[in-house]
C-alpha cells in the first residue's frame, strides 16, 4: 500500500489539519496567514522567494535551495500572505465570488512555492537540521491556519456570498467552490465562540507538534535500526537479485558483513518471503512492526495518547460525538456507521481465508518437518512455498521481468492509449537529488503541454518510507492563463549495482502503478480553480482513481512488451502469466485481513471519545475481539501508522482503501463489460466524469455520470474470491460534504 499523497498549494483547503505533509503541517490553502512574526531575512537574495522561473511556465529551484533559508522563506511568505488575506477581508464592497472567494484563490501563491519545496525537503531530504525546522515550524503553521480560519470578518464575507440569492448566477463550479470554502471555514470553527476558537487553536499547535514528533521517531527507527547479515549463511534462501541488493546496502553503510537489511518494506518483505534463516525472519520483522514502539526516546505511544485526547477535545469544541464522525461528515461514507458496515462485510470472509491460508501452510511445513507453528514472522516464507506448489509460480521468477525502467515505460504506453499522454525526458529542469528523473507530457494528439510528471524512486537514509505522490503544483486557469501542473511520484525500491538493472516484485508494480494513477488524476485535472484540482477530492474518493489503474498491470499489451527478462529481453511466457492469473486470488485472505485489522483498529480509537488509551493494550484487546488471526499482524501498527498518527490525513479513514477499492473494481468492470481494458468510449468517460473533474463536483454524481448506476460490491468480492453475501453493506453512494486532501496507500 502506499502513503497518502501531499498535494501543497490551493488544494490543501478545508479543515483545522487534514493533510499528511511531509512538513508535519501545512495550513489550509484559504487559510493563507501567519502569526504576527516578521521574516528573519530579507525576500531578495532568498532563492525560495522568488517566483518559479525557467521552461514549462517554471520550475521549482532545486539547485539553488539550503536548508537554512527555509524558516526565513516560511515567515516571509506567510507575512506576505497575511497582508493579502487582510486586504480581501478589509474590503469595503459589498462581497462577490470575485472579491472574495476568487480573491482567496489567487492569494498565497509564493507560499504555496515555499511549502511545496519544504515539505520535499521534510520527507524525503530530511537530516536533523531539517527536522529542527520541522519542530520549531509546525505549531507555528497551525496557528497560521487558525489565524485565517478563525478570520471574523473574512468568514462573514464568504458566508454572504455563499448565502446570497446572486450565488445562482454563477457557474456550477464557482458555486462548488463557494461551497467548499464556506464548509471548511465551518468545519475548521469559524462559528465558535472566542474562548472556544482559542482553545481550538491551542489543540490544533499541539497536535502538529505531536504530529511531527511521531512522523521524526519513526524515520528515526527506520534510519537507525539494520538486520546486519554477517555471513554468507546469514543470506540463505535469497535469490541473486537479493543477495545483491543486501551486500550493496551493507556497502552503502559501511558494514563489514554479507549483507544488510534496511527498515524498510520494500526490504523486509522480500528478506520475510524468501530467506530460509527462521530465526534471522523473526529478528527482521520484530524490527520493523516494532517501529516507534521500543521505549526511549523514539517511542510513539504516549505521543498516540495524547493526540487522541486532543483529537476527541476538538470534535467535541466543534459539535461531532467523536472525531470520526467529525472526520467522516464530509467524506462520501458520511458515518462511521457505514463505514464500519463495509468493513464488517467483508472482515469475516477474509478471516475466513486466513484460516485456509494458515492450514496450508502448516501441512507444508509439517511436511518438511517443522517442530512449530506458522508464525507471523513465517507467514509470507510459507505462502510462497505454497503458491510454488499449488500454482507452479515463483515471485521470484517473477520478478526476472519486471524492471523498473520497463515498467515505467509500461504505464507510459499504458496512460497514451487511456489518457492521450505522451512522455519524454527532459534534462533542462533542476533536481533534488541525482536519482530523481524528470519527464514532460503532452497531449499526443496536439502536442499540447500538459506538465511534467518527477520520479524519486529509491529508498536513500532521510526519505520516509512507502510510496506517495505529490503536486508541487496544481493546474488551473484562474485568470485566462492556463497554469499546468506539476506531479511526482516517490518510492523506495531498493537501488540495484550501477549499470544493472532494478528488478521489483509483482506486488512492487502493482504499487507503482497505483501511485502513477494519483499522478494521472493530477495530469487529467481539467478546472479553472486551484483548490478544485486534480486530486483535490474527498478521502474515501482520491484512492480510486489510482486503485483502478492497478487493473492495467496485468493486461496483455504491457505485459508482452514491457515485462522483459533482464537477461535475455523476451517476453514473460504466457504460461507464467497464466499462472499468475490462477493464483489472481491467492493469499488474500492474509492481504485483506492485514488491511482491514489496521483500518478497524483506527475507526475504533476515534470511536472511542475521551477514554484515555493505552496503544499497546487497546491493539491487543481490540484485535483480541475482532478474532485476529495470531499469525499475522496489522499492515500499519499503532506505533508506526503514519497515516493516521503523522497528521490528521487518514485519521478515522484509513477505511478509504476499502470504500475507493469497491468504486475501483465496479469501474473496471465497465471496460470488461465493453470493449475490454482498452476501450475508448469508456476510458473517455473515465477521464471526463472521474479524472478530469477535480471537485468541481460531487463525487458520487460524478461516478454516476461514467458508470451510469451507483457502485456495487460484488465486483471486490468476486476480485479476492470472497463469497458474495446475500444482504450487503451499502455500496459507496452517499453524496460527499466536500473535499478532503488525498493520500497514497
Amino acid at each position: 500500500m502506499t502513503h497518502p499523497i501531499f498535494t501543497p498549494g490551493k488544494s490543501l483547503l478545508a479543515g483545522v489539519c487534514l493533510t499528511l505533509s511531509l512538513a508535519g503541517f501545512m495550513a489550509p490553502a484559504a487559510a493563507r496567514a501567519q502569526t504576527a512574526a516578521a521574516p528573519s531575512a530579507p525576500a531578495g537574495p532568498n532563492p525560495l522567494l522568488r517566483p518559479w522561473d525557467g521552461p514549462y511556465g517554471g520550475v521549482p529551484p532545486f539547485d539553488q535551495v539550503k536548508v537554512e533559508q527555509f524558516k526565513p522563506a516560511l515567515e516571509a511568505a506567510m507575512a506576505e500572505n497575511l497582508r493579502e488575506v487582510e486586504a480581501i477581508a478589509g474590503q469595503t464592497q459589498t462581497p462577490t465570488f470575485e472579491n472574495t472567494i476568487a480573491a482567496l484563490e489567487r492569494a498565497g501563491r509564493r507560499l504555496d512555492e515555499v511549502r511545496t519545496v519544504y515539505g520535499i525537503w521534510a520527507g524525503t531530504l530530511s537530516s536533523p537540521e531539517v527536522q529542527a525546522i520541522e519542530r520549531e515550524m509546525s505549531p507555528r503553521l497551525a496557528a497560521f491556519a487558525d489565524q485565517i480560519s478563525q478570520n471574523e470578518r473574512l468568514f462573514r464575507r464568504i458566508e454572504a456570498v455563499y448565502t446570497s440569492p446572486a450565488k445562482k448566477q454563477l457557474t456550477p463550479e464557482q458555486q462548488r467552490l463557494t461551497w467548499v470554502h464556506y464548509n471548511s471555514f465551518v468545519r475548521a470553527g469559524a462559528k465558535l465562540d472566542a474562548a472556544a476558537k482559542a482553545r481550538l487553536s491551542a489543540i490544533n499547535q499541539q497536535l502538529a507538534g505531536l504530529f511531527t514528533r511521531f512522523s521524526q521517531n519513526v524515520l528515526a527507527d527506520e534510519t537507525d535500526s539494520v538486520l546486519v547479515l554477517k555471513t554468507p549463511a546469514d543470506l540463505g534462501g535469497l535469490p541473486a537479485s537479493l543477495r545483491d541488493d543486501a551486500a550493496n546496502a551493507a556497502t552503502a553503510r559501511q558494514l563489514t558483513a554479507a549483507g544488510a537489511i534496511t527498515n524498510t518494506r520494500s526490504s523486509i518483505e522480500p528478506f520475510l518471503t524468501y530467506s530460509d534463516q527462521r530465526k534471522l525472519r523473526e529478528k527482521a520483522w520484530r524490527m520493523f512492526v516494532n517501529r516507534g514502539d521500543n521505549g526511549g526516546a523514539h517511542d510513539n505511544n504516549a505521543i498516540i495518547t495524547q493526540i487522541l485526547q486532543l483529537r476527541a477535545e476538538r470534535a467535541r469544541l466543534l459539535g461531532y460525538p467523536t472525531h470520526a464522525h467529525w472526520r467522516l461528515d464530509n467524506t462520501m461514507a458520511k458515518t462511521p456507521e457505514k463505514a464500519m458496515a463495509l468493513m464488517e462485510e467483508v472482515w469475516t470472509p477474509a478471516v475466513a481465508r486466513v484460516k485456509q491460508e494458515v492450514a496450508d501452510m502448516q501441512a507444508l511445513a509439517n511436511k518438511e518437518g517443522a517442530t512449530f507453528n506458522i508464525a507471523p514472522w513465517d507467514y509470507r516464507y510459507y505462502a510462497e512455498k505454497v503458491r510454488k506448489a499449488r500454482y507452479d509460480l515463483d515471485q521470484n521468477e517473477v520478478k526476472q521481468y519486471l524492471q523498473l525502467d520497463k515498467m515505467r515505460e509500461g504505464m507510459f504506453w499504458m496512460a497514451g492509449e487511456l489518457f492521450n499522454f505522451r512522455f519524454a525526458s527532459v534534462t533542462n529542469v533542476p533536481v533534488y537529488h541525482p536519482d530523481v528523473k524528470v519527464w514532460e507530457v503532452t497531449d499526443r494528439t496536439s502536442g499540447r503541454h500538459v506538465g511534467l510528471w518527477y520520479f524519486d524512486p529509491y529508498a536513500r537514509p532521510g526519505k520516509r518510507s512507502g510510496a506517495w505522490m505529490n503536486a508541487y503544483r496544481s493546474q488551473q486557469r484562474l485568470d485566462g492563463k492556463a497554469v499546468t501542473t506539476i506531479v511526482s511520484n516517490n518510492a523506495n525500491f531498493v537501488k540495484g549495482k550501477e549499470g544493472a538493472p532494478t528488478l521489483i516484485s509483482w506486488t512492487d508494480a502493482i504499487t507503482l502503478f497505483h501511485e502513477f494513477g494519483h499522478a494521472l488524476h493530477g495530469l487529467s485535472s481539467n478546472v479553472t480553480y486551484p483548490s478544485l484540482s486534480g486530486t483535490s477530492v474527498v478521502r474515501d474518493y482520491v484512492e480510486f482513481p489510482s486503485q483502478v489503474l492497478e487493473n492495467w498491470l496485468p493486461t496483455a499489451p504491457v505485459l508482452q512488451r514491457f515485462a522483459v527478462h533482464y537477461q535475455t529481453g523476451q517476453p514473460i511466457p504466457q504460461a507464467l502469466v497464466d499462472r499468475l492469473e490462477r493464483a489472481g486470488t491467492f493469499n488474500q485472505g492474509f492481504e485483506t485481513t492485514e488491511f482491514l485489522a489496521s483500518a478497524l483498529l483506527d475507526m475504533k480509537m476515534h470511536l472511542a471519545g475521551s477514554q484515555k488509551i493505552d496503544p499497546d493494550k487497546f491493539e491487543r484487546e481490540t484485535l483480541a475481539q475482532l478474532g485476529m488471526p495470531g499469525e499475522l499482524v496489522m499492515r500499519h501498527r499503532t506505533p508506526q501508522f503514519s497515516h493516521v498518527f503523522a497528521s490528521d490525513a487518514y485519521s478515522a479513514g484509513y477505511y478509504s482503501y476499502l470504500w475507493s477499492v469497491v468504486l475501483a473494481a465496479d469501474a473496471y468492470s465497465a471496460f470488461t463489460e465493453a470493449g475490454g481494458p482498452y476501450d475508448k468510449a469508456v476510458a473517455q468517460r473515465l477521464t471526463k466524469h472521474v479524472f478530469s473533474v477535480g471537485n468541481t463536483v460531487d463525487p458520487a454524481e460524478g461516478y454516476r455520470a461514467f458508470r451510469g448506476r451507483d457502485p456495487r460490491i460484488d465486483a471486490l468480492m468476486r476480485k479476492r474470491g470472497f463469497p458474495i453475501a446475500a444482504k450487503k453493506a451499502p455500496a459507496p453512494t452517499n453524496k460527499a460534504a466536500g473535499k478532503k486532501r488525498p493520500a497514497g496507500k
